[in-house]
């Protein structure tokens, strides 16, 4: 008696991390394509850093919070701050302010990755900039979210706990029958 009450709460627990699972996959999978590949929680967009330029503080691979900013926000930054920026051809890039500079244009940062031995080449206008990095990092994760984002993973990872569901329903299913299968055959051995 006491195994078939373990047996009904591993299945309630299996049961319950695959359904858990099946769902907060398929949300991350849906949130990221409704954001345009950048969710954004509380204010914080989780950015993948796809290059070394901030090793070793900001491994290859990570996911980085950085906080969006606008208006004012964007000429307030010093010297040392973490800048995420837009260069051209609507690519993102973090890195460290080494010097602020006003010009007729506006303010304009000079950047640097901690990793590269010089200076970016250009300035970055304060309005090219989205955010400013919280010091918040994941390592490794972003490789995980690059793939979830491909449409091979993100099929994979919402077909994946599915097939795994269903094939625990099937087994659940097998187990049940059998059981009753079973009692049945006592119970008329009895009689």
């Amino acid at each position: 008696m006491k195994k078939r009450s373990v047996l009904k709460w591993v299945n309630r627990i299996v049961s319950t991390v695959l359904m858990i699972l099946l769902v907060s996959v398929a949300l991350m999978v849906v949130f990221t394509k409704l954001s345009g590949g950048e969710p954004e929680v509380f204010g914080y967009q989780l950015k993948t850093v796809l290059s070394g330029s901030m090793e070793p503080g900001i491994q290859t691979g990570s996911v980085i919070a950085v906080q969006s900013v606008d208006g004012d926000q964007r000429t307030n930054f010093q010297n040392g701050d973490v800048i995420t920026f837009m260069e051209e051809e609507n690519k993102l890039v973090t890195h460290r302010i080494t010097e602020v500079a006003t010009s007729n244009s506006g303010v304009l940062y000079t950047t640097k990755g901690d990793n590269n031995n010089a200076v970016d080449a250009s300035p970055v206008l304060a309005e090219n900039v989205v955010g400013v990095y919280s010091g918040f990092t994941i390592p490794y994760i972003g490789y995980l979210i690059n793939f979830a984002q491909s449409p091979e993973g993100s099929a994979l990872l919402l077909i994946l706990p599915g097939i795994l569901l269903f094939g625990y329903s099937i087994f659940t299913i097998w187990r049940t029958l059998s059981t009753l299968e079973k009692e049945q055959k006592e119970t008329a051995e009895a009689k």
